[in-house]
């Protein structure tokens, strides 16, 4: 069973997150392999965003999704995770015009969407109620770091994220395979000054500062020795005990994610309108049929010549009796 774990170092400003998704991630997979299903470079990749997307989420409190988002000029287009605030989540990616033989067997984060340096990555915040004229969230970065160096996973890409864009110091260690998908994040957070009284008072706040930041670099170098096959093969009290057994924690009651689809026959109807009847009626008579299937959950919706009479003729309440999930 998935499963989410956070907890804090007591008397220390760093909290952490721990992520397993086991039947959460085989069911992503599963749902792709009716469509030849992805490399295992890809896989491995989604996996480890999944499980990055599931530990952002955890990490805020939002009342929407947070959409973690891949795109490049690689032979691997676009890989989109969406993680509900109720830890609901689903994923996908779109391949290139060579599909899964355009991904190199071993190749890396920049090999699959960052060739000439094209490549984003974007955290979109989308709140669930939005008031007039709210717009989503959205900060994006490049797939490489200060000194213009190609990053070459998606840990250290969401680290340089966390920095320069929330300010926080952050440690991210991920790794997937066909039957999970894990992580876990270390993040230092930020302490309220002790005000500007002068002298002394800003002495003691200095070395409290210092202090505070060494806490943090000593827990994250501990993370850091974390190994992918260890990330994978251990339980999680086995994880946090290997590595934290000599600092004083306090753990909460784990969460539960799970995946779950929004896509939906009414979705898809509004979405049709939008093209018009013309494009519609043009589709029909090339095809017989429109045919929408989701990127996410693989569910095929079908619309016949009856059923899209019914999208403009206002009859959108009551599905037609021929239509149906396929």
């Amino acid at each position: 069973m998935s499963e989410l774990h956070k907890f804090i170092f007591d008397g220390m400003p760093v909290r952490g997150m721990l992520v397993r998704l086991t039947d959460t991630w085989q069911d992503i997979l599963a749902r792709r392999q009716a469509a030849g299903g992805y490399p295992q470079e890809v896989e491995n990749l989604l996996g480890q965003m999944a499980a990055a997307g599931a530990l952002m989420q955890g990490n805020i409190k939002f009342n929407g999704a947070l959409v973690l988002q891949i795109s490049g000029d690689g032979p691997l287009k676009l890989a989109v995770v969406e993680v509900q605030s109720d830890l609901s989540l689903r994923a996908t990616a779109t391949l290139g015009p060579l599909g899964g033989a355009g991904v190199a067997t071993g190749a890396t984060l920049s090999q699959m969407v960052n060739v000439n340096n094209q490549g984003r990555c974007a955290i979109t915040l989308d709140p669930q109620e939005r008031l007039p004229g709210q717009q989503p969230y959205q900060g994006v970065v490049p797939l490489f770091g200060d000194k213009q160096e190609k990053l070459e996973n998606i840990s250290e890409v969401l680290e340089h994220y966390m920095l320069q864009s929330e300010q926080l110091d952050t440690r991210l260690v991920l790794a997937a395979n066909r039957e999970l998908a894990a992580g876990l994040l270390i993040q230092r957070l930020p302490v309220m000054g002790q005000g500007n009284l002068a002298g002394q008072m800003d002495r003691d706040a200095n070395e409290d500062q210092i202090g505070r930041n060494e806490d943090y670099q000593r827990i994250a170098l501990l993370a850091a020795t974390l190994q992918p096959q260890e990330l994978l093969g251990l339980s999680a009290d086995e994880i946090l005990h290997r590595l934290f057994w000599e600092e004083p924690m306090t753990r909460y009651a784990p969460l539960r994610p799970r995946f779950a689809c929004k896509c939906s026959r009414q979705r898809v109807a509004s979405m049709l309108r939008s093209l018009g009847h013309d494009e519609v009626r043009s589709i029909l008579s090339e095809q017989g049929q429109v045919e929408v299937g989701c990127d996410f959950c693989g569910v095929q919706y079908r619309f016949d010549a009856v059923d899209a009479a019914h999208l403009f003729t206002g009859q959108t309440d009551q599905p037609p009796a021929s239509s149906g999930l396929q």
